[in-house]
């Protein structure tokens, strides 16, 4: 029996809308502001309570859950910061505002 993968993926978006709830952020910070290298590379990140953090120190919060709507993954042998897949490209890391 082949499984209609489409289909069973629009029900599952259908289930409960995506949103961004900024106030439930349970005391956690947010990012709200990133900034770059000249190759693009986001270097270090600016959060909602305004304190300036490097790429290591983020990630260091963003692992013991200090940090909101961010995941910690392995790629490239290296641990890298992401936003949370949800869908709306807006508050991807990429598309902050420069600090």
């Amino acid at each position: 029996m082949e499984q209609d993968f489409e289909k069973i993926y629009e029900q599952y978006k259908q289930q409960t809308p995506i949103e961004a709830d900024q106030s439930n952020l349970d005391g956690k910070e947010e990012f709200v502001a990133v900034r770059k290298n000249d190759d693009g590379d986001l270097i270090a990140f600016k959060t909602n309570a305004g304190r300036e953090l490097d790429y290591i120190t983020a990630l260091a919060e963003a692992k013991a859950g200090k940090i909101a709507h961010i995941d910690v993954f392995h790629k490239y042998g290296r641990d890298i910061i992401r936003s949370e897949p949800d869908g709306i490209k807006e508050n991807n890391l990429d598309q902050l505002p420069e600090f």
